[in-house]
């Protein structure tokens, strides 16, 4: 179903709405126990960029430098956001999308022209909800007549509050600037406040950072609506960033992505020769937990 507020799934455990003029975005993801108010899993709003679940193509974060090089080239890229000094997560985000299929619990919709920088691409995303659980699958398809570098990703926003709980696993964390940009990697162990191998709560202060050698998986639990969270992603992603900017900004984001900030001017990126494609998933599991 479509409405005034976007594009409905649903198969009686979950409740998904899509959001096709905001970049194919996630606006809803809400859990239905019975006998409870839809819980939401995503942060509820408009999928317009500080709430539900954002698609990142054809690259993950920040571009320094103006643009890059890539063999033997430099290719400009503009800053794409207000208030972002650099060009940021592509333009997926920023269009709208085309529906191409549309069931009860299960969608495909497409950018058949993103174009950004040197970028030409196709793009497309399919969401399936099954038993309450929720897969996103992300396909970007080089269309720019030259081989470039691509990245992929996904960027939900998640609810917290005072006892939120974040288990992520990783063995190392880049490290940022004020500009958040890299400036070099760190074992997690030197930094233990951001060691989330065991269920912990959110540190207090501002976190932006990536962390690699995850094994892509994730649990969020949240005591105070008696659920949690599993998330998993697929090879491709093997990278996720932490972004908590307080502990009273009601969010934090964790996004698993395909390499780490400002890869175009160092590693991680996937080289696309003309027509071809990469793919990658996630997927979200919740369950009822005692409260306590």
């Amino acid at each position: 179903m479509t409405t005034g507020g976007g594009m409905e799934l649903g198969d009686g455990h979950a409740h998904l709405v899509l959001a096709p003029e905001a970049g194919a975005a996630i606006a809803r993801y809400d859990a239905l126990v019975p006998g409870r108010a839809p819980i939401p899993l995503l942060r509820a709003g408009d999928g317009t960029g500080t709430s539900g679940c954002q698609l990142l193509v054809p690259w993950s974060n920040r571009i320094s430098s103006a643009g890059f090089t890539f063999e033997g080239r430099f290719h400009a890229v503009e800053p794409n956001f207000p208030g972002e000094p650099f060009p940021i997560h592509g333009d997926g985000f920023q269009k709208p999308w085309r529906v191409a299929a549309h069931g009860a619990t299960e969608a495909e919709l497409v950018l058949d022209e993103g174009a950004i920088g040197p970028y030409r691409y196709r793009a497309c995303v399919t969401y399936v909800l099954r038993d309450g659980a929720l897969e996103a699958r992300l396909t970007v398809e080089n269309r720019a007549g030259i081989r470039l570098p691509y990245g992929l990703g996904f960027h939900p926003w998640f609810p917290r509050n005072a006892r939120t709980m974040l288990r992520a696993r990783a063995e190392r964390v880049w490290l940022e600037d004020a500009r958040h940009l890299p400036t070099g990697v760190a074992s997690v162990a030197e930094h233990p406040w951001w060691d989330f191998s065991q269920a912990s709560l959110l540190p207090a202060d501002w976190v932006n950072n990536a962390f690699v050698g995850w094994d892509r998986r994730a649990a969020i639990r949240q005591p105070e609506q008696g659920i949690v969270l599993e998330l998993s992603a697929s090879p491709e992603l093997d990278v996720y960033i932490l972004y908590s900017p307080s502990p009273d900004a009601g969010f934090f984001c964790f996004e698993p992505v395909s390499h780490p900030v400002d890869a175009h001017h160092g590693e991680g990126l996937t080289v696309l020769d003309d027509g071809e494609t990469i793919s990658a998933t996630m997927r979200l599991d919740w369950a009822v937990v005692e409260t306590d």
